[in-house]
């Protein structure tokens, strides 16, 4: 029987194939349906069948196949029997008997088995690779990857099934080697460095994933480390088999030691995330873009000279409204097809107060061409090398729009040939050597009617053709004032081209400014703004004011006062005027430019003029208001939003925690600049309140910089003012800052002065959050004693203010001493207190921080099943509540338990991830993370490696002055002495 009982005459579900899988146990399946395959020696004969690949094979072959040498006398009918309970399991005609013998037949493309699959997808990813896209080959193999299930043919027995498995296991590494060869093409050696170290430690004599493990650490600046891999893989050779390395692996070794170039990242490395990483990110193409003939043949033959044989720069000059970007992107999407791998767009915003760095336009570029996070070098210095490097090789077009200046554009060229970058600019670049300049000009009369009709139509133009060119006239010829003029006619069907005509020339002093150098821009703005209605001039007046890089319509509605209904109204009438632009779906911003015009109509038409104030104040307390309510959802019983500013805004409510975390992130810019711009003004002390409630954002890694930047500006202002208590809660947000960064000394001296400052002033809430830091700064510093001064401080002082997460927080850290000092009970029960706190008022971030500390006093007290439970929660929850930071931190407690419960590969794994991913800490604890990696190096046999990484963190160990030296050098000394 084959297990499958049927009522007699009753048919097989129609329409749902059959599959099987080899990868793993031998299973089959009708649809979602499990079919039973029978007993080992049966899976075996299904087996040997599948791997035929429909070929015949005899009974003989299938004996040999299932028992060897040693077959029992049944052999042959034992086979027949088998064969017939599969012919029933599985559908008509899948099993065959042929001369003798049988065949499986499978539908061909089927995907039917998972084999066959796998093979065709190898073969597709090796297709890609061969046409150079290496991210959809990357892709293929590990779509093919995870089809493995565990050991292939589990559990069937056998020679022929014996052989399989090695074969497929064989076949498996070399797809996995292939893979990771393209992870180093494409620069992603700072995250195949984890994954290689789990692979050499389990696959100890494979030399080609030793060769690989010492690129992704060269690559990753970890140079002792490859050449202690080297070493390690020269003595195990010679001990287990008494050889010497290959000579790919020495070869390499002496690259390695020589600092050959050609080791350095290839042209094209980039992180791809499932596919190709291409970035396209042209702006669209106007469909009505018109005239500019000879400028369109000019640029486009110099950009064409880029393939294959030198950079190529245009710099497009002009005054602003001319069309510079409209012409410039429309020459890019004309000259793609030179560009192969790539566009990319940035708009500088030079003609801004705040010009866009060449740092930050870098890390984005960086991304966009995939480059991971955690491999985005700090300085402006190495992120150009980088994104020259990225690009060398490639042909990619860069757009960059709106510079400021030839030295904000300098370290944004590609600088290789192939790629070209097209510049548009305010300011004739002479000083850019090697440009191509373009002055553009405004466009002729002919060319200028032309984009008046096309926005227009026809049928309203063609009888009055006069007005219209009276119209375009009154524009100066501008694109961007025909635009915005055309715009306005075609919205409005009851007006005719001579009333706008008329009402342009009724404009005081409106032709003398289209004419007038700079002035020409304003005019363009003021057609604009001249038409319209008061409460839609009011609106691109104030938001105009803002400094963030865009607005929410929230927060727009509460800056100008107005519900969200009658906001949205107005914002949609400006978008349509081209005044504003619509970012993304409830989002707006400006053009720089407009920006700019904007607040001059403010400073000349806002009256009173005291109303410009209230409407920054306005969007302050908003922001103030709803960063308070996430704070609270985050942290319900705290007591940190009872102490801030009160505001007179409601902010905004949410529904659950997610969508609180949601809104906080993606408004971190916005909100920290509205801090920051706020810090110079009376509206410091809410400025200061909205940094300290938005805390959570220190700690996130992606908007550290800037919490810090707004920090520091609020601090000075304060002292400045000479407002001991914002000022002391400036230091407090300050403080952590620091600490985020590793810079204990400047969080302590920040700490100390903000619990002065508070205290002097009765301000409690900063004087024991500035205790509970300097607590974690003193033991991090070996201060123990003085560390459990602050700690009960700040514990006392919670409770006083009646503050439980903060009395949690003090608990936790408690912990953390009470274990450095050798009280082992005190420190699991303390850490049981703190998380018990959180657990009752259902912290997730929160918790996140108790199960963490918990884990880390468990861990040292032996209980390590325990420890990694609470660590692993502690992962999810900070990944839920994206803190990046505390993700690598805990990756890194993981791995001390791991290596602490004798698995030293998976603790070198979750090592690896800290130093990819980076940690709460600084240097300090990459020292320990290195320290942790090393001892789990050792204890898998590679002690050379394990030497380098020791003598790194020896190294960030002196450079802090840590007393954690000593325990390093111990690590060390036996090495050398062996």
């Amino acid at each position: 029987m084959d297990g499958v009982p049927r009522v007699p005459g009753q048919r097989r579900p129609e329409g749902q194939p059959l599959r099987f899988s080899v990868l793993g146990p031998v299973r089959a399946w009708r649809g979602a349906e499990p079919l039973t395959t029978g007993s080992p020696q049966q899976r075996a004969l299904l087996a040997a069948l599948l791997l035929r690949a429909g070929r015949t094979a005899t009974a003989a072959e299938l004996i040999d196949a299932i028992w060897g040498d040693e077959p029992p006398k049944e052999a042959l009918a034992a086979v027949r029997t088998y064969a017939s309970r599969l012919r029933k399991a599985l559908d008509p005609g899948v099993l065959s008997s042929e001369s003798g013998g049988y065949a499986i037949r499978l539908p061909v493309l089927s995907g039917a088995l998972d084999l066959a699959l796998a093979e065709d997808l190898w073969a597709d990813a090796e297709k890609a690779r061969g046409a150079g896209d290496l991210g959809q080959a990357r892709s293929l193999i590990n779509k093919a990857l995870s089809l493995w299930d565990g050991e292939p043919l589990a559990n069937v027995p056998g020679p022929h099934a014996d052989a399989q498995r090695v074969r497929l296991e064989e076949w498996r590494l070399q797809l996995v080697e292939t893979r990771l060869d393209m992870d180093l093409e494409q620069g992603c050696h700072a995250e195949a460095v984890s994954e290689l170290t789990a692979l050499t430690a389990a696959h100890p004599l494979r030399e080609r994933l030793r060769e690989q493990l010492m690129l992704a650490l060269y690559r990753s600046g970890r140079q002792a480390e490859a050449l202690a891999v080297y070493a390690d893989t020269r003595r195990l050779l010679s001990d287990e088999l008494g050889v010497d390395p290959r000579p790919g692996l020495s070869e390499l070794q002496q690259r390695i030691l020589q600092a050959d170039p050609g080791l350095a990242e290839p042209a094209s490395a980039t992180e791809p995330a499932s596919a190709t990483v291409r970035p396209a990110q042209l702006p669209a193409t106007v469909p009505d873009f018109t005239g500019r003939v000879p400028f369109v043949a000019e640029l486009g033959d110099v950009l064409s000279s880029a393939e294959g044989r030198v950079m190529a720069v245009s710099a497009l000059a002009g005054i602003g409204g001319v069309g510079k970007t409209t012409l410039a992107v429309h020459v890019a999407h004309a000259a793609r097809v030179h560009f192969p791998d790539g566009q990319l767009y940035v708009d500088l915003q030079g003609a801004g107060a705040r010009a866009a760095e060449p740092e930050a336009v870098l890390g984005a570029f960086l991304r966009a061409l995939g480059t991971a996070d955690s491999a985005v070098p700090d300085t402006l210095e190495e992120r150009a090398a980088l994104y020259r490097s990225l690009l060398d090789g490639r042909r990619v077009l860069v757009l960059l729009d709106n510079a400021r200046d030839a030295a904000q554009v300098r370290p944004l060229l590609p600088g290789t040939e192939g790629c070209a970058a097209l510049i548009t600019s305010r300011m004739r670049m002479v000083d850019l050597a090697g440009a191509h300049l373009v002055d553009l000009d405004v466009m002729s009369p002919e060319e200028a009617l032309q984009l008046f009709i096309r926005i227009v139509g026809e049928e309203r133009v063609a009888s009055e053709r006069e007005a219209a060119l009276d119209v375009v006239a009154a524009c100066g010829f501008l694109p961007l004032a025909i635009r915005i003029a055309a715009s306005r006619l075609a919205s409005r069907r009851t007006w005719t081209v001579s009333v706008l005509a008329a009402k342009l020339a009724d404009e005081r002093r409106r032709l003398d400014e289209l004419q007038a150098g700079d002035l020409a821009v304003k005019a363009t703005f003021e057609l604009g703004y001249g038409q319209l209605e008061p409460a839609q001039a009011r609106a691109f007046r104030l938001l105009g004011l803002v400094d963030g890089p865009d607005m929410s319509l929230a927060a727009a509605a509460a800056m100008l006062d107005l519900p969200v209904e009658d906001t949205e109204d107005l914002l949609e009438a400006l978008v349509d005027t081209s005044l504003l632009e619509s970012a993304a779906p409830g989002r707006y911003r400006y053009h720089d430019l407009v920006r700019l015009y904007a607040r001059a109509c403010a400073e000349r038409d806002e009256q009173p003029p005291s109303e410009r104030e209230a409407a920054l104040s306005r969007l302050l307390d908003f922001y103030l208001a709803t960063t308070s309510k996430v704070f609270a959802i985050e942290r319900p019983e705290d007591r940190l939003p009872a102490h801030l500013e009160p505001t007179r805004s409601a902010g905004l409510d949410f529904t659950d925690r997610q969508e609180s975390l949601d809104w906080l992130y993606t408004e971190a810019n916005c909100l920290l600049a509205c801090a920051r711009q706020a810090a110079a003004t009376e509206r410091l002390r809410p400025a200061v309140d909205l940094i300290w409630a938005a805390k959570d954002l220190a700690e996130s890694g992606a908007n550290s910089k800037q919490y810090e930047f707004a920090a520091c500006a609020a601090r000075d202002a304060a002292h400045a003012q000479g407002d001991a208590r914002t000022e002391g809660r400036a230091r407090t947000a300050l403080t952590n800052a620091h600490l985020v960064a590793g810079r204990y000394t400047e969080a302590d001296e920040e700490a100390r002065v903000a619990a002065e400052l508070a205290a002097s002033v009765d301000d409690p809430a900063p004087v024991y959050w500035a205790s509970n830091d300097r607590g974690i700064i003193a033991f991090n510093q070996e201060r123990y004693d003085e560390a459990e001064q602050h700690l009960l401080r700040a514990m006392e002082g919670s409770r006083a203010d009646g503050n439980r997460p903060g009395e949690a927080s003090a608990l936790c850290n408690l912990s953390r001493l009470h274990m450095l000092t050798g009280r082992t009970a005190s420190a699991v029960e303390l850490a049981r207190q703190g998380t018990a706190i959180y657990d009752r008022m259902g912290l997730t971030l929160r918790l996140a921080n108790g199960r963490y500390a918990l884990g880390v006093v468990l861990t040292q007290t032996g209980q390590h099943t325990e420890a990694l439970e609470q660590l692993n929660d502690a992962l999810e929850m900070f990944g839920k509540n994206r803190q990046r930071l505390w993700e690598g931190t805990t990756h890194f407690r993981i791995a001390q338990a791991h290596l602490a419960a004798k698995r030293p590969t998976l603790a070198a794994q979750y090592a690896e991830q800290a130093l990819a991913i980076g940690c709460i800490g600084g240097d300090r604890i990459r020292a320990g993370v290195l320290t942790t990696l090393g001892r789990a190096l050792d204890s898998l046999g590679q002690s050379d490696r394990a030497r380098a990484c020791w003598r790194e963190a020896l190294s960030l160990h002196e450079q802090a002055g840590s007393e954690l030296a000593e325990e390093v050098r111990g690590l060390l000394t036996p090495v050398s002495a062996a």
